[in-house]
């Protein structure tokens, strides 16, 4: 799921049809989301695991990454 912190309903919509994100997204403009998983600042991935566990990574994540997480997130 993606969250956009700040930003009008116009510019959070280009965002998501400028790069034709296919999975959901919501608007976190009161910064709730970021707050209850300590995101200070963007770009910032938080992978939970099953047990609800959360790992937060910052800056953008090559496949690798992406994959070593998700890996990391299924096997607790």
């Amino acid at each position: 799921m993606g969250v956009a912190w700040t930003g009008d309903d116009d510019s959070f919509q280009k965002f998501i049809d400028k790069y034709s994100l296919s999975f959901p997204q919501i608007s976190d403009d009161p910064g709730d989301v970021f707050a209850r998983f300590g995101v200070p600042a963007q770009p910032a991935l938080v992978v939970v695991d099953p047990s609800g566990d959360s790992n937060v990574l910052f800056g953008a994540l090559d496949d690798a990454d992406l994959q070593a997480a998700l890996t990391k997130a299924s096997a607790t």
